[in-house]
């Protein structure tokens, strides 16, 4: 019994970290799209030209 409770326990654990993993995937793609449009769609600074889209 113990030895199933483990096994199952392991599964639970791996199922948890693939999932965990793909979702930070996601999350580090969606950032990434985000960063890349910042550097496309930055407002105009002083004197025309294209300043940060940042404030820092």
């Amino acid at each position: 019994m113990v030895p199933l409770l483990l096994v199952l326990l392991l599964a639970l654990i791996l199922f948890g970290a693939g999932f965990a993993l793909k979702a930070l995937w996601w999350i580090a793609v969606i950032v990434l799209v985000v960063w890349l449009l910042g550097f496309l769609v930055r407002p105009a600074g002083t004197g025309g030209r294209r300043g940060r889209w940042y404030r820092w």
